[in-house]
């Protein structure tokens, strides 16, 4: 109610509301101020409205008051139900867990206002699902209550949960919801076969590798923990078969390693092991994860055919054998209980069957044609047996006939050779080194002689040495040989084999005299060395020689140049070297005389390259300086200045005055650069001229000139 101090209840006083809800939800008296709830409110809709409310005068509409502002607070009441909002629930956990073992965490929620009373305040419990699982009543989690639960027993578990507000107390509201178990499998369990013994039946004439059964052994867990690996015991049978696991069905398939013969064995009696894969350590203590069972296989007795003595069949025969000669024969038996006779027959395939023949009942293999082992030295075929009480079952083998040979070729030099001989040659000396090839098929330990004809045997100029290996040497027997006497031998070389009847053939080597050096290395020759009439023939040997005389031409010409190169070391090209003659027309100085040449010649050829007039005039006095030579003991240019001395002092029209030629310039790509002294920018007290004194008495005039003048070790700096 809204109540002004100025209403004197008369009725002068008019009461206004604005704000939330008014009009809507609100309601006021105007006369007295009363407010009303037009509708039923909600607390979790809106918890509180802001109003406005005032006082006016009724006949002036002004305010009496100012306005005042007001808020409704809705309270609470306990009208909601506590709500599971992600429920059903779906868990798991893994069996044979222990007592407490955690499961699942459920929470519920009331829209009720927490702050007011116990509306919102919620418990959980359980309703179904006792006594496997218990629920903490505040904080919703699930765990187990009873221990060792068996998936195997019961795998699926449906839990009734329920949540009530007021904290339980009667009178508060409830929700509820579902949490759906699973118990997980774990390795507990081990494989165990159904029964102890399984019993197959096995045609003798299964395949080997074949799947002749099955056999399984049952393990109630699931997934990896149920996969089951299968062996075979050691013991009876036990090698003739294998084991192996289907990986769908965890079936053990039962294998034949070997062929089964029901006339050799009838039954076979072995166990076979199947133990888990992946084994849990928690569950060792129940006993071995593994079971045994025995299996009993009875072999089968099947018609079967015929059986060769051997699986393969080799025959050997001499080529020309006459037709019909009888080279062997095939057995074939049937090892079936009511044993029946054998028929033989050739499985035709390609024209080279017909050289052959079979006795359909005996098995003997008879030539058909004459065989000769150059053409076909080896033949290939089948020979098919069949029952006679039943054609259809038949056997087949292979036949290899080898033809042997006959010695029918006599042996031959394997290659043409070319042999020569030195002019110089001593006797022994072996020229060449010869093999023989037959064409006849070699037996094992074959030889070849060798030795020459007749009528060579007494000439005194080779001779055959036999090395019993197959192969002989060609040795001189003479010490020496004339091109000019004869140029070529001809040598009948005889060689024979070891086989029968012995064929022997006279080969005729032709041996040519060369010219040789010391060495024994051939430097010319003018016959070819062949077997006739097999080689090359004049005009191209001719050509070969010409070729290799003109590559031994470029390498002379080569090494010529090269030697020529050493020897100009020096100098960079005959320009370097420079004679300067000067002409007097007097008697001159003598040695004192340094001005009648041209100091330019002594210089760089680059700074003198327009100057190159000589000035045959007496030169003026020249004042040395002394330079240090550019190595001492430098034999290459004291033996060229020698030279050029010795070339000057013979020369009948040589000056009889004193003349200086210059070769001391070396040359731009020098590393030393000039070896002349002159514009050396080094002082005379660097220099050492000792050495001048060491070149004999053609360089006297010289050491006393440069030498004259002693330097103290005093003076050098």
């Amino acid at each position: 109610q809204l109540h002004s101090d100025l209403d004197k209840g008369v009725g002068t006083v008019k009461y206004t509301l604005s704000g939330d809800g008014a009009g809507t939800v609100f309601t006021i008296d105007e006369t007295t101020g009363d407010i009303h709830a037009i509708r039923s409110l909600d607390r979790e809709e809106k918890p509180f409205y802001t109003l406005r409310a005032q006082a006016v005068d009724v006949d002036t509409k002004k305010p009496l008051e100012p306005e005042s502002e007001f808020i409704i607070k809705v309270q609470d009441i306990n009208d909601n139900e506590p709500k599971f909002l992600d429920g059903p629930y779906v868990a798991s956990v893994p069996e044979m867990s222990p007592v407490g073992a955690y499961v699942l965490q459920v929470k519920a929620t009331d829209a009720d206002d927490p702050t007011y009373g116990n509306s919102a305040r919620v418990v959980y419990s359980i309703l179904q699902g006792q006594p496997y699982f218990s629920i903490d009543p505040k904080t919703g989690v699930i765990r187990t209550a009873l221990p060792n639960m068996d998936r195997e027993v019961k795998e699926q578990y449906q839990v009734l949960i329920q949540a009530k507000d007021m904290g339980g107390q009667l009178g508060g509201l409830a929700g509820t919801t579902t949490v759906n178990i699973t118990l997980t499998d774990v390795n507990d369990n081990p494989p165990r076969f159904p029964k102890s013994i399984f019993h197959l039946k096995v045609p003798e004439t299964s395949d080997v590798g074949s799947a002749i059964g099955r056999i399984r052994a049952v393990d109630p867990d699931f997934g990896k923990n149920a996969e089951i690996e299968y062996n075979i015991v050691p013991g009876d049978g036990g090698n003739l078969f294998d084991i192996t696991t289907d990986e769908y069905t965890q079936e053990g398939i039962i294998k034949l390693k070997k062929p089964l013969d029901f006339e050799t064995k009838k039954a076979y009696t072995f166990k076979v092991e199947a133990s888990n894969l992946h084994l849990d350590h928690r569950f060792h203590s129940v006993g071995p994860f593994k079971d045994t069972a025995t299996v009993k296989i009875n072999v089968l007795d099947m018609d079967e055919p015929p059986v060769f003595s051997k699986p393969m069949y080799t025959m050997e025969v001499y080529e020309d054998t006459p037709v019909g000669t009888i080279i062997g024969a095939v057995t074939a038996q049937d090892l079936d209980a009511g044993s029946s006779s054998v028929r033989y027959f050739m499985d035709w395939k390609n024209d080279v069957d017909s050289y052959f023949t079979i006795d359909a009942t005996e098995g003997t293999i008879a030539t058909n044609e004459l065989l000769d082992r150059e053409s076909t030295a080896q033949y290939n075929f089948s020979i098919i047996a069949s029952k006679v009480s039943n054609p259809l079952l038949t056997s087949k083998v292979n036949v290899i006939v080898n033809v042997l040979d006959v010695n029918e070729f006599p042996p031959e030099i394997s290659v043409p050779y070319e042999t020569s001989v030195c002019e110089n040659a001593k006797p022994g000396q072996v020229i060449q080194t010869i093999t023989a090839a037959d064409k006849d098929l070699s037996p094992a330990g074959q030889r070849f002689s060798f030795k020459l004809s007749s009528e060579a045997s007494n000439k005194p100029n080779f001779t055959v040495h036999d090395y019993r290996n197959n192969t002989a040497g060609i040795e001189t027997r003479r010490n020496g040989y004339s091109r000019r006497q004869q140029e070529l031998y001809f040598l009948p070389v005889v060689i024979e084999d070891s086989s029968y009847p012995v064929q022997s053939s006279t080969n005729t080597l032709t041996i040519r005299v060369c010219r040789c050096d010391s060495e024994g290395t051939i430097q010319s020759c003018n016959v070819e060395a062949i077997f006739l009439p097999v080689g090359l023939s004049t005009g191209a040997l001719i050509a070969i020689l010409l070729c290799i005389v003109i590559l031994l031409v470029i390498v002379v010409l080569y090494v010529a140049l090269r030697r020529q190169k050493k020897k100009d070391t020096l100098m960079t090209s005959k320009e370097d070297i420079r004679d300067n003659v000067i002409h007097y027309d007097d008697e001159g100085g003598g040695e004192e005389d340094t001005q009648a040449f041209d100091i330019g010649a002594l210089r760089n050829p680059k700074v003198i390259e327009d100057n190159k007039i000589r000035r045959d005039i007496k030169p003026d006095t020249l004042r040395f300086t002394r330079h240090r030579p550019p190595a001492e003991d430098n034999t290459d240019i004291r033996d060229f200045i020698n030279q050029r001395l010795q070339e000057n002092d013979v020369d009948p029209s040589a000056p009889p005055y004193d003349s200086l030629a210059t070769y001391a310039y070396e040359g731009n790509g020098s590393v030393a650069e000039s070896l002349s002294s002159i514009d050396s920018l080094t002082t005379e007290a660097d220099q050492d001229y000792d050495y001048l004194s060491d070149w004999g008495p053609r360089f006297k005039i010289l050491a006393d000139m440069f030498g004259e003048e002693s330097y103290s070790p005093d003076k050098v700096t």
